[in-house]
């Protein structure tokens, strides 16, 4: 473990978000994640940055939830506040000890905290936008992540460290050439507006216009593997039935139907979890429409694992999210939300743009 702690930190802190001399550098994760958050401490301080650790209990979450005020779930701590001021690095590692934590947790009492969180979240996108913070969020594997995927420990830690490239003879090496192979498809999509796709379960139109088609190789997600952009708020049209489970919030929502019109989620449905789905549609004006629209590119990921990190990027999928746009892909769709949702296309699927098939059962043609 400690040579793939060692082999992430070089791949993080080198190639996904390089650090630099005078760097004030935030490390944040669980307890569970002790040899990842060493091993960055130590390739940070290497590289000339500042390193400073936001160690969390996975239990004081739940507690918060559970006990927790109105006025106490709206605080948000002076010291939270300096570190998004200031910090102009990232790192947030995810090795939850329990990934049901949220589960009997009020769902409204979940949209409170995020709608509070609002100057904090403002004051972060801002200062992405303008390039005054690089972030990066990593994984780091744990018994209560492997049962999620229905895996043994040992299989779940090969599947995480295969998925970021560590089995590679030269990791960054590798993730710089999977960076030019996903820079020639956007380039290629950089001056067409209409797509199409159609699948068993969905059939969506929309269009991007001028926005930006981006490659995702492993700067901000790591693992990664996609290319994303944002449809024009009111131009997405059709449905589309999810076929893979979807996470958010610490819970699972299962059989998730949504119907759009003119940009707007119309109808929408789920065989488990309806009642946090609609929590959600309803939390802003934004979170019924769609902001990201991708494709997953990341060949070692071929098994879905109830982690978003993963599940996003698996090769020979597509994932849409509802709520908030990405304004570096020119959209402009606001909301508290940006809650992904993953669907398989390795059979009898196609996307087409402007009238031709750039991708047909899980790879690109083009």
């Amino acid at each position: 473990m400690t040579d793939y702690a060692s082999k992430m930190a070089k791949v993080l802190t080198e190639y996904s978000v390089p650090i630099v001399e005078g760097d004030i550098v935030v490390i944040d994760g669980p307890v569970s994640s002790e040899p990842l958050i060493e091993a960055l401490y130590g390739a940070v301080l290497e590289r000339g940055g500042n390193p400073m650790v936001t160690i969390g209990l996975d239990n004081l979450p739940e507690l918060f939830f559970r006990k927790a005020t109105d006025t106490q779930m709206e605080f948000l701590p002076a010291r939270i506040m300096a570190d998004v001021q200031t910090m102009t690095v990232y790192y947030s590692i995810r090795a939850h000890i329990n990934t049901k934590r949220f589960s009997k947790i009020d769902p409204q009492r979940l949209a409170h905290y995020q709608k509070a969180r609002k100057s904090f979240m403002d004051v972060y996108n801002e200062r992405e936008a303008k390039g005054d913070l690089r972030w990066c969020i990593a994984p780091w594997p744990t018994q209560s992540a492997a049962q999620e995927a229905e895996m043994g420990y040992l299989d779940y830690s090969e599947f995480v460290f295969s998925a970021c490239g560590l089995n590679e003879a030269d990791p960054v090496t590798y993730w710089q050439g999977f960076r030019d192979n996903q820079m020639r498809l956007v380039d290629w999509l950089a001056d067409k507006h209409h797509a199409e796709v159609r699948a068993p379960g969905i059939e969506l139109s929309f269009e991007f216009g001028d926005r930006k088609w981006i490659s995702c190789h492993g700067e901000r997600n790591f693992p990664d593997g996609e290319i994303y952009t944002c449809p024009i708020e009111d131009s997405v049209n059709g449905h589309v039935a999810f076929n893979y489970p979807t996470m958010y919030g610490g819970r699972e929502i299962n059989g998730v139907q949504l119907t759009f019109r003119d940009g707007l989620v119309v109808e929408a449905s789920a065989k488990k979890g309806e009642d946090y789905l609609f929590s959600q549609l309803d939390m802003d004006d934004g979170a019924r429409r769609l902001g990201e629209f991708a494709i997953g590119t990341n060949m070692y990921i071929q098994e879905f694992t109830r982690e978003i990190l993963f599940d996003e990027k698996i090769g020979g999928t597509i994932h849409m999210a509802l709520g908030r746009a990405f304004p570096r892909a020119g959209g402009l769709n606001q909301s508290s939300i940006h809650w992904d949702m993953v669907h398989g296309m390795r059979q009898d699927a196609e996307i087409t743009v402007d009238g031709n098939v750039i991708y047909r059962n899980g790879a690109f043609v083009i």
